[in-house]
């Protein structure tokens, strides 16, 4: 299979899963089509704050084991291991980044768990790059995106702990 850099064929966003895997057409905009499939997944997480965490956790979920899959059946639809296009990844670990915002901090906390996320997803420290690295297919399209929005999560609900505390 050919990789990012020697991407041939371009998605087809007429086509449901290239749609899906896209980001919704947002990982066709260029460039850096991960940014953009970041910013595009914040509504829709917002949108998804008021459920409860178990059931937030669920649908997350829900969307990587989709995503494994989707991601896979692109993949081998346009012969290229994690093409730039597929964010479906970005949306999923923006969920992860994002979950659990306080409600008084919604805006503050998207756009800061946004650059914590991309931060995590580009830099790609210890076991994030380990396993973009290791992992091929769709498992690995997705897990070092899960592990960088599992990592910013952790990492903005440390700040807004330290941040309580100092006011």
């Amino acid at each position: 299979m050919a990789t990012a850099e020697t991407a041939g064929p371009r998605p087809n966003p007429r086509r449901l899963l290239h749609f899906l895997a896209c980001g919704l057409g947002s990982g066709l905009i260029r460039p850096a089509p991960g940014t953009w499939g970041s910013l595009a997944a914040i509504p829709f997480l917002l949108a998804l704050q008021g459920l409860s965490t178990p059931l937030y956790a669920l649908i997350l979920i829900i969307a990587t084991v989709f995503g494994i899959w989707v991601c896979q059946r692109v993949s081998e639809d346009l012969g290229v291991d994690d093409h730039p296009a597929i964010v479906w990844d970005e949306f999923v670990g923006m969920g992860f980044a994002l979950m659990c915002l306080p409600a008084d901090h919604l805006w503050i906390g998207a756009a800061i768990g946004f650059c914590l996320f991309r931060f995590f997803d580009i830099v790609k420290p210890g076991p994030v790059g380990w396993l973009d690295r290791n992992l091929t297919g769709g498992l690995g399209i997705m897990l070092d995106d899960v592990l960088a929005g599992i990592f910013a999560g952790i990492s903005l609900q440390l700040g807004f702990m330290a941040w309580a505390s100092m006011v």
